[in-house]
Parts: C-alpha cells; structure tokens; sequence
C-alpha cells in the first residue's frame, strides 16, 4: 500500500453474536525479534506462527538486504540463516521498512554495531516519526548519522561503529524499542551495556536474547523500573521460536465480543506476558468476562487459550503506570469506554502522540464523530460512557492500522453503521482482520 494507491474505505454495522474459534496473527514484536536475532545467530533459525504482515515481511526483506539468507518455508514458517554478531554486509539499496517503526528502529541499533553504512526509509507515516531518541544512544556507542530527514527524520542514513563501545543508558522514556536498540548494539560492544528504565517496557528482546544464548540479566530498579545488563560479543545460536498470537491484535475480537449482545469467542495462544498484558487487566476492571486456560510457553514467553464473552461494562480510571504494558491497546479501549457505564479515565498517554498518527487525537477524533463525549487533558483520555453508541460517523484513519479496526469494532455495536474512511492499511499488522471477523459473523460491508 502506497499513497497513491486508492483507498479502500469500509462500513461497519450493528452484527449479531460474535461466535467461533480463531488464532488471531503471530506476535509482531516476537515476529520483528526472531528475525533480526535469527540473522545476528550463527546457524538456522526455525520460525512458526510469524506474522506475514507487511511490517514484518520488510524486516525480513531487509534482514536479507544485510547478508542473511531468509526464506518462507510453509505458512507462517520461516527459517533464517544468520551472519553472526556484527556481520551485517553493506546494503546494496535502501531499507525500506514501510510502515513500521518496531522494525526500523531495531534494525538501526543491529546496524550500529557493525561497521556498514546503511540508508533507513519508509512511508509517509514512518517519514514523520521521530528517530533521535533511537539514534543518539547509537552514536554514544561509536555510530554516526550521516544524513538524515527534518528534524533526524527519515531517510536516514547511519554508519555503524567500527569499534562499538558499551555503555550505561537511561531511557528518556519507557520504550521498548529505544532499549531494544541499545541492547542489539550493544551485542558488538565489548564489556558491559547496560539499560536503565523508570518505567519497565516490554522485555521481549531481553527474553529472546537469553533463548539465542546471550548472557542478559534483568533486575528491578526503583518502583517500577528495570536494570538490564548485557555481556557483549556472545556467539548467537540459531534457535527454534514459536511465535505466539498477538495480544495487541487479539484486543480487536476480544473488545468486539464484549460489546456485540450474546458473543462467546475463543481466542488460541494468546501471550500472556506480564509486560503485554494491562489491556486484559483493565477490561477485566471493568467487568469483562476473560477466562484463560491451557497455559503454556515457548522462548521464555507465556501463552493461553481465552474465551471471552460478552458482558456489561463499567467505567474504570487506569493508572499510567500500565501503559508502557498496553500503549498499542488504547484506542480499542477507548471503544470498549464508550460502551461502557460510566466515566473511564485513561492517564498518561502522551506516547500515542509519537505512534503512526497522533493516536491520542485520532482517538477522540473517532468517538466524537460517532457521538460519544471524549476530553483529552493533558496527556489523559476522559471518555464518557453511556452503554450504547449512536455512530453514524465516518472517521479518518489518518494512514492508522489500529484506528481502522477500532472503529470497525465499534461500528459492530453502534446504534447506526460507522463508516471508515481507508482500511488498506491493516495489512500492516493483520493481513485477515476483515476475513476473520466477518467469519465470526461481523457486519462489513
């Protein structure tokens, strides 16, 4: 999907029960990390479940352009044959990275450590994002912007460092992908690197580190922060990684059968962990019924069996300590508020502002064209929750995967069909959103 693609706008009516069994699409974080320690390992590496979204295909492709042999093996099974800590090749063209900010930004810190030059580009959206909170660790440990965008945007150019250095970071904010970077440079550093967080974000990247051999220990830090600690130059090993179903993707079917009277879904291997996890917290707040059963887990990271059915809500305040654990999850929350009885008061969501659009304003943008009373202050989101929501609204996806497939959510319930404005780019993350959810008997038309 390109700009100059037409769009492909989408309506979302009230449906009748939500019912059926599904796997919503891999893990993207797992998916993103797999293939970038895959290619980083010495020997194969065997990925199932990978997520075959466009974000992540474009890690794998660039994966490729850096001297790794990638291939698809069978459905959602990939297998990668790596080049080593530091022993990323000089890309021949540009890495394109799309749409997706997990994977540029990691891929920048993998880059940083090796002694290549290497042009980071993507889309419209990625264009406007800010990158010098990832770059300006990286060149503390020896990289170089050579050019860059308005701003350090992209097109970015980054020469990684001959002689990596290691050093001690604390993260400006609770980011995952600013400590995912300095973590995969740091993997050609010699000595000690190590992260500094206030805040704890997600800790995929400490957790598949440890599965391909690194030796990282992570600690607690203050109330609620994390010390992470890196011995660099490891020899990675290929390794076998089964990716779970994608929590952040699963909130869409989870949320609709909440919402949409007699739903009762399945929902298989779900990861469940702790880090990922403040969306499942919050609903079940707000009196969501979630049970979870056959329990399990694979490459250090927790996965469940859900079944969800659908339930009457009531407003909650959740804390902004949780969302670093569901920062992606906010919007369809938001949804789920304005269905709910009662006020709900989201805090601490100024990390939306820097997401693929601003997704604080996008947010409110889409309950008040469909009638419900939102106020952002500061950086909190008050929704005022009256059971129903009239709809009739069309919304402006602003290029947002995750503000299409909210606001097709909310069209399942609303009291008039919800119109959406492009849906072409939720193929980003979730390839069979419309497919799988007209499966379970929702209204897209």
């Amino acid at each position: 999907m390109t700009q100059s693609d037409p769009p492909t706008p989408l309506e979302s009516r009230a449906s009748g029960p939500l019912t059926g069994k599904v796997r919503v699409p891999g893990d993207k974080s797992i998916s993103h990390r797999a293939l970038i320690l895959g290619a980083l390992a010495v020997g194969e590496t065997r990925i199932s479940g990978l997520l075959e979204g466009e974000d992540v295909l474009n890690t794998a492709k660039s994966m490729q352009a850096l001297g790794a042999k990638v291939e698809r093996t069978g459905p959602f099974a990939w297998g990668v044959r790596g080049v080593g800590v530091a022993g990323f090749a000089q890309p021949q063209a540009p890495l394109d990275f799309g749409n997706s900010g997990t994977g540029c930004r990691l891929v920048m810190g993998a880059v940083a450590g090796c002694p290549i030059t290497a042009v980071f580009d993507g889309d419209a959206s990625l264009r406007s994002r800010p990158m010098r909170r990832i770059v300006d660790p990286l060149q503390l440990m020896g990289a170089r912007v050579v050019a860059s965008g308005e701003g350090g945007r992209l097109p970015l150019t980054l020469q990684g460092a001959r002689d990596p250095l290691p050093i001690l970071y604390r993260t400006p904010v609770a980011s995952a992908q600013i400590k995912s970077a300095v973590l995969l440079a740091g993997l050609a550093a010699p000595g000690i690197t190590t992260v500094i967080e206030t805040e704890a974000s997600r800790d995929h990247t400490e957790l598949m580190l440890r599965h391909f051999g690194a030796q990282i220990v992570s600690s607690p830090e203050g109330s609620h922060g994390r010390k992470i600690v890196l011995t660099g130059q490891p020899e990675l090993h290929g390794a076998g990684v089964v990716v779970p179903a994608d929590p952040s993707s699963a909130a869409f079917p989870i949320v609709a059968a909440l919402i949409v009277e007699g739903s009762d879904l399945i929902l298989s291997d779900i990861m469940t962990n702790p880090l990922r996890t403040g969306l499942f917290t919050t609903l079940r707040e707000m009196g969501a019924s979630i049970e979870e059963s056959q329990v399990r887990g694979d490459a250090g990271e927790p996965m469940a069996q859900f079944r969800v059915r659908a339930s009457k809500l009531r407003g909650v305040e959740v804390p902004p300590e949780r969302a670093p654990s569901m920062i992606d999850e906010y919007l369809v929350l938001a949804v789920a508020a304005a269905f709910a009885e009662g006020t709900t008061i989201m805090r601490g969501l100024q990390e939306l502002r820097v997401k693929e659009s601003d997704r604080l304003e996008a947010t409110a943008a889409m309950l008040r064209v469909n009638g419900v009373k939102v106020e952002i202050v500061g950086d909190d989101l008050i929704v005022e929750g009256k059971g129903h929501v009239p709809g009739g609204g069309l919304v402006a996806t602003h290029m947002d995967h995750r503000i299409a497939m909210s606001a097709l959510v909310m069209g399942l319930a609303s009291d008039k069909p919800v119109k959406v404005d492009d849906t072409a780019f939720i193929a980003t993350s979730f390839p069979d959103f419309i497919p799988m959810m007209r499966g379970l008997g929702a209204e897209f038309v």
